[in-house]
């Protein structure tokens, strides 16, 4: 017989999800599925993968492949594994994620990403506090309801004596 094993109630993880940055300019990429060589315009980018639009269609999802894209900071070259079509809505744009990079790429990789993000091409947003913006709509409010209700009730307000 089997013990019995208290069950614990697991906690929410909170998955943060990496930047994903739109890349500018139509820049392609090489992806090499066997000895077979595909061009791709990248649509998107993250630290564990992205999407890109293949020149020959979709690719066979869980099919793995070679990407050889060029950068600012020189080559980068990754392992890959192709996942779903329609990545980011458009139906072409075939999703993809990061298996293997070595150090010198991995290096070169993250550099162009954080300058992409400085230029502003990252989906992340200056995030402003939404309980403090919830609560300085809702102050204004009051104040402004108060203003208008003072006018009512303070002497000549009404326009009696």
């Amino acid at each position: 017989m089997l013990p019995a094993m208290a069950q614990t109630p697991q906690k929410p993880r909170k998955h943060t999800r990496p930047p994903r940055i739109r890349v500018p300019n139509n820049e392609q990429a090489v992806f090499t599925v066997d000895t077979n060589k595909y061009v791709g315009v990248i649509r998107r980018l993250s630290l564990t993968g992205g999407s890109a639009v293949l020149s020959k269609g979709p690719i066979p999802q869980g099919t793995l492949a070679q990407m050889d894209l060029s950068t600012v900071f020189g080559k980068v070259t990754a392992q890959i594994e192709f996942m779903h079509s329609g990545a980011d809505g458009i139906p072409l744009a075939q999703a993809f994620r990061f298996i293997d990079m070595d150090d010198v790429s991995s290096e070169r990789f993250s550099a162009a990403a954080r300058q992409m993000e400085r230029a502003g091409f990252s989906d992340v947003e200056e995030k402003e506090n939404p309980l403090g913006d919830l609560a300085s709509q809702t102050l204004s409010k009051l104040r402004d309801g108060i203003r208008r209700l003072s006018v009512v009730i303070a002497p000549g307000g009404t326009g009696k004596s």
